[in-house]
């Protein structure tokens, strides 16, 4: 019997797509969002051009990036987009790509960037809202630039949710999610992965000031109650 195989298998085989071909992505990805502009333009209908919203949020395993997000998007109407998630969903798919997106997981290592940014372009396209939290990216500097190169909206808002690494540690090992990664070898392997590849892009984002860091270390209330104020202003719209 044959197995599935999904369209993005096609990233992993060859060399990278060129500058060129990327920059076409983004072209195609910004037309997306034009369409239904210009479907009502042309029934008579006047609209304003869905540009998305994006915004970060990073911190590292345990931290408690989903549980925030959650109730970011329930309170201020985002869609929540889980970099994690999108790559599990792929592996349950039972594709060969799936098997090297776990293969990869597995390991603590970072999947590759144009791999992840095309999940995350798909999955913004096919959206009704264009509100995004997403969830886990950046996590290096690759993955930003894939992401400029790809989709290129610049972010409103980077959120990085600190906390140090024993309390990560425990949250992780007691949540019981069941997830592949979730043990303690694999857990210090992404801390240190986090360490090497993910704090330059928390450092990147500081200098240009889009960076807010939140104190992650308290109950979930009292935590989402510091991220509150950087989204009021979507309260009700």
């Amino acid at each position: 019997m044959l197995r599935r195989v999904s369209p993005l298998l096609k990233l992993i085989s060859g060399a990278k797509p060129s500058v060129l071909n990327q920059v076409a992505y983004g072209l195609n990805f910004l037309e997306a969002f034009s369409t239904d502009s210009l479907k009502q333009a042309e029934a008579g209908v006047e609209s304003k051009p869905r540009t998305p919203i994006i915004n970060f949020v990073l911190g590292g395993p345990g931290v408690g990036k989903g549980t925030q997000c959650t109730r970011i998007a329930e309170t201020f109407g985002f869609t929540h987009l889980s970099v994690g998630d999108l790559l599990r969903k792929e592996i349950s798919s039972n594709t060969e790509y799936g098997t090297m997106i776990l293969e990869t997981i597995t390991k603590g290592k970072i999947v590759a960037s144009e791999v992840t940014v095309k999940l995350l372009k798909t999955a913004i396209e096919s959206s009704e809202t264009d509100r995004f939290l997403i969830d886990g990216f950046p996590r290096s500097e690759e993955n930003r630039v894939a992401y400029e190169q790809i989709i290129g909206i610049e972010p409103e808002v980077v959120l990085f949710f600190d906390c140090n690494e024993e309390e990560m540690l425990k949250r992780v090992l007691h949540r019981n999610q069941g997830r592949v990664d979730d043990n303690i070898d694999t857990t210090m392997q992404r801390l240190r992965v986090f360490e090497a590849y993910t704090l330059p892009v928390i450092r990147y984002y500081s200098q240009k000031g889009k960076l807010h860091k939140i104190n992650a270390i308290g109950t979930e209330d009292e935590i989402f109650e510091r991220v509150r104020p950087i989204f009021a202003r979507y309260q009700g719209t």
